[in-house]
């Protein structure tokens, strides 16, 4: 079930400092598992919904994080997490990911296609290509 979740994602991406970030975008396949009512809108909502369902999933000893030997759960719940970094996750490096630095990752589709800044993507915002640049402190938002 979680590898349908993860088919809304897209390919990962990254950077040698941070390692590779999961890059979300809704799929190609018309199962877009993250738009929790399927209404074609994607909010920040659904998608800290959609990773907190993942982490629940991952966290197998339910001791409210994610250690190393947990992580490939993460990795094999679709394409979109398959290279995913740890690192990435474990924004301060303590060898652990807990909830809230998994869930409160942003979107980075919903950075991309969120034209109007409401932290939610219509299909009128995806339509076409996105030639408009979110400003740098448009990243650094919280869901």
């Amino acid at each position: 079930m979680v590898a349908s979740y993860a088919s809304a994602q897209s390919a990962p991406a990254g950077d040698a400092a941070r390692g590779t970030r999961s890059r979300d975008a809704p799929s190609t396949n018309g199962l877009d598992t993250w738009d929790a009512n399927h209404d074609g809108i994607y909010t920040c909502e659904e998608w800290k919904s959609y990773l907190d369902r993942l982490f629940t999933l991952a966290d197998r000893n339910r001791d409210g994080h994610l250690d190393p030997s947990e992580f490939p759960i993460i990795r094999r719940a679709g394409t979109a997490f398959a290279d995913a970094d740890f690192g990435y996750f474990d924004e301060n490096q303590d060898g652990k990911i807990t909830r809230s630095e998994f869930v409160d990752k942003p979107s980075e589709f919903i950075l991309q296609f969120d034209k109007n800044g409401d932290c939610r993507v219509t299909q009128d915002e995806m339509k076409g290509p996105s030639t408009d640049q979110k400003p740098p402190s448009g990243r650094g938002r919280k869901f």
